[in-house]
């Protein structure tokens, strides 16, 4: 087969070097980045990877919703829980399907799903996925996790054998995942304690807490807009995403419920962009960055697994833009890809569809 070529101004490596260039693919992989003095004006940028998803919520979509974070979404009887209860499997793998469809078309080539309803729920996530090219990273609970990736655990209060789900898990090859610090700091330690792949929410953590997090390497998923959707924050200092970065953490955006925020991977990054006032490319970087705790590289450089988006910047009315990187976190526009490039199978990953 011959090598695909695509060409453009290309955001390269993890700096997000804009150059002129031919991105050259072959089975699936960068295999050349080439210079190309006179490239066609479009833009070549990684894909997302959502670090933070309830893809099941969608059946709940904007469901009215009144109460306190306990009352909405805390297991195993807030409303999130009753509806998808109560709602038909047909339901829940339509409703997955959509947001799965609608992430893909913005530019979104994987997710990490925290899947409830057991080994039910993970068969409906498996279904839901069938033949789209997404990357789905099952992070189950309730017994679900022997099918999934790994486990996906609300917070230590919620389950208090934790410990020995997590061993479990383990023992299996699987990931683990943890809610933690969304309502305080009183959940953060025990996650932590367990060396977890994954810390979602960490919005009022401390310092040490967040020193911990970079000195033991363990990645954060934000969710801003889920944060001030759900009234835990009211302010750009929850999630401390500036002191985050300050302290060398290893930050990643997700959108959380679909239930209350839509699995938008741009309006995450320009609503992080207005509130938080941080730099474009530590911003981008986040949004691209959790494809890492599935273990693959979507960096626009040889040897990475193809995954990126060819934008017209002239559909989109950027065509006069001094700095892509800033333009992309707070003026993309699905309207602008021109084409996805999602190659990321992997096969030691069990659930990916």
């Amino acid at each position: 087969m011959e090598p695909s070529v695509y060409s453009g101004l290309a955001l390269c490596g993890r700096e997000l070097e804009p150059r002129r260039a031919d991105v050259v693919v072959e089975a699936g992989r960068i295999v050349a980045v080439e210079e190309r003095t006179h490239a066609p004006e479009r833009w070549i940028c990684p894909a997302f990877f959502n670090a933070h998803t309830h893809l099941g919520d969608t059946v709940a979509m904007d469901v009215p919703a009144h109460g306190d974070l306990a009352s909405l979404v805390r297991p195993p009887d807030g409303l999130k829980h009753r509806m998808l209860r109560s709602a038909s499997r047909d339901a829940c793998v339509a409703g997955i399907r959509q947001s799965v469809s609608r992430m893909l078309r913005g530019g979104t080539s994987g997710c990490a799903d925290f899947r409830e309803g057991g080994l039910r729920g993970v068969r409906i996530l498996r279904d839901a996925a069938e033949g789209l090219p997404c990357r789905v990273i099952g992070l189950a609970r309730d017994g679900g996790e022997i099918e999934a990736d790994g486990v996906g655990i609300a917070s230590v209060r919620d389950v208090p054998d934790y410990p020995d789900v997590v061993s479990r898990v383990r023992a299996a090859g699987g990931l683990v995942a943890f809610h933690a610090g969304e309502r305080d700091a009183e959940d953060v330690d025990g996650a932590l304690d367990c060396h977890p792949d994954l810390v979602v929410h960490m919005t009022h953590a401390t310092d040490a807490q967040l020193r911990r997090c970079a000195t033991e390497e363990i990645p954060i998923a934000v969710c801003p807009r889920s944060n001030w959707s759900l009234g835990v924050t009211r302010g750009p200092n929850h999630p401390p995403l500036a002191k985050m970065l300050s302290f060398g953490c290893r930050v990643l955006l997700g959108t959380d419920n679909a239930m209350f925020v839509a699995p938008d991977m741009a309006a995450e990054l320009m609503f992080a962009s207005v509130v938080y006032g941080l730099d474009a490319g530590d911003l981008l970087r986040a949004a691209i960055d959790g494809a890492a705790v599935a273990g693959a590289s979507t960096w626009i450089e040889p040897g990475a697994g193809a995954a990126f988006m060819v934008l017209n910047p002239g559909s989109g009315g950027l065509s006069f833009s001094r700095d892509p990187v800033v333009s992309l976190v707070r003026r993309l526009d699905s309207c602008m890809i021109e084409t996805s490039v999602f190659n990321l199978r992997d096969e030691s990953i069990k659930t990916i569809f």
